[in-house]
C-alpha cells in the first residue's frame, strides 16, 4: 500500500510539469520542414485529418508550451513525438480518437495521462492541434 501511495505522489509530482507554459519561438525552418512533409504525406485516417502548415505550426506551440514536459522525457508512459516505437498501435487509432483520449485523460497499461495534459485552459481545438503535430513528428 505505500509503495502505491509513493507511485501516486511521483506520478503527481511529475504530472503537474506537463500543464506548465513554456515560451516558443518559431523559425522559418520548421515551418519549411513541416510543409515539406505535409506535402509528401498525408494521414491515412480521411480528409478531416489532413494536417496544414497552420495547424501543425500551431500544434507545435501548445505542445512546446503545455506537453513538452511529460512528452519530451517520457513521464508517465507518454510517447514521445518523433520515437516510432513509443507510437506502434497509437498512429492507428486516428487523430480523432487519439484528441478523445487527450481531453479526456487516459489511464492505460503504458501510462497515463491527466485531461488535457493538466492544463485545462486547453481547449478541444488546441489539444486536437498538439495531437496533430505529435503525429505528424512521428509518422
Amino acid at each position: 500500500m505505500k509503495y502505491n501511495a509513493r507511485l501516486a505522489l511521483f506520478s503527481l509530482l511529475f504530472l503537474g510539469a506537463c500543464g506548465q507554459e513554456k515560451t516558443v519561438q518559431q523559425t522559418p525552418a520548421v515551418h519549411q520542414e513541416t510543409a515539406e512533409r505535409e506535402n509528401n504525406d498525408s494521414l491515412a485516417h480521411g480528409a478531416n485529418d489532413q494536417l496544414t502548415d497552420a495547424k501543425v505550426a500551431a500544434g507545435e506551440e501548445i505542445y512546446e508550451a503545455s506537453c513538452a514536459g511529460c512528452h519530451d522525457s517520457g513521464t508517465a508512459g507518454a510517447p514521445k513525438p518523433g520515437k516510432k516505437e513509443d507510437w506502434v498501435g497509437r498512429l492507428e487509432l486516428g487523430i480523432e480518437l487519439l484528441t478523445k483520449k487527450s481531453v479526456e485523460g487516459y489511464d492505460g497499461k503504458t501510462g497515463a495521462m491527466p485531461p488535457k495534459g493538466g492544463n485545462e485552459a486547453l481547449s478541444v481545438e488546441e489539444v486536437s492541434n498538439a495531437v496533430k503535430y505529435m503525429v505528424f513528428k512521428s509518422r
